[in-house]
């Protein structure tokens, strides 16, 4: 069973009245649950089907906040990676600390993901070699932004691998990542299909998920913590177009605490 976003806010006793109530001074610590009004306290995950917002995720651009914020969207999962080469449209890579500080002023949520090469290139090819490669530099891009520790990094496995290409080449890549983001007090996230999402839970890779749909099989994985929308769902904001993503979780990995007016705002589709 499925719900939209207003069916979501009446279930959880949120109506359009009651977004001044949520924007009154509910900010809870990231994943803090005792401090989410009770109406959300027990949001479902995935499985249910019901998203508690939008976020954005692009390489090119950035859009301004202001127009992410107007547009309804409650951030952008946004890359600690750089542009590879013949990548020059990638204008969105590496994230920066301006765009950070644009998101903080207009109460949007910033979450980091990783990325550099892909298909042929893709970074866990290299196993945990590649890892030792990558994971400083998305730390320190991170970092340098204005990055916190206690919160993931969602290192993308951007693919429809096998099951010997888990084994041996992605498994070694996310524990060797883990190893990295546990030294400088962060956690270990995963952008992947549903299959690898179910591998890694069996392996205990990863505290957050990001799923795409290659090689998902229409499954939503109930495990996901935010979902990529299929190409076709792609939005343009501030004239830059971006994947939407739908959020399941209220401890999605956000970098500070989530400022409850643009979540009502998101979930209700506003435009203001």
């Amino acid at each position: 069973m499925t719900f939209d976003r207003r069916t979501f806010l009446r279930r959880a006793g949120i109506g359009v009245a009651g977004a001044g109530a949520l924007a009154a001074g509910i900010t809870p610590a990231v994943g803090a649950q005792s401090s989410v009004p009770a109406g959300l306290g027990g949001l479902p995950g995935a499985g249910a089907g019901i998203p508690i917002g939008t976020l954005l995720d692009y390489a090119s651009g950035p859009p301004s906040a202001a127009a992410i914020r107007a547009a309804g969207h409650m951030g952008a999962v946004r890359y600690c990676s750089n542009r590879r080469p013949g990548a020059e449209w990638m204008s969105g890579k590496p994230l920066l600390r301006r765009e950070v500080d644009d998101f903080r002023a207009h109460g949007l949520s910033m979450v980091s993901c990783y990325q550099y090469g892909r298909a042929e290139t893709a970074d866990w090819k290299g196993g945990a070699g590649g890892a030792d490669t990558h994971a400083p530099v998305g730390i320190r891009i991170h970092r340098e932004a204005g990055g916190p520790g206690g919160v993931p990094m969602y290192v993308a496995i951007d693919d429809n691998p096998t099951w010997w290409q888990f084994e041996n080449q992605i498994a070694p890549y996310l524990e060797r990542w883990r190893h990295h983001l546990g030294g400088a007090g962060m956690k270990l996230g995963v952008y992947a299909n549903a299959p690898t999402i179910d591998w890694c839970r069996g392996r205990n890779l990863g505290e957050y998920f990001w799923q795409h749909d290659w090689g998902s099989n229409g499954r939503l994985n109930p495990h996901a913590t935010i979902h990529q929308l299929p190409v076709k769902q792609q939005v343009t904001v501030g004239g830059v177009v971006s994947d939407l993503n739908r959020v399941y979780a209220l401890d999605y990995g956000q970098w500070w605490p989530t400022d409850y007016l643009t979540l009502a705002q998101s979930a209700l589709g506003s435009q203001s």
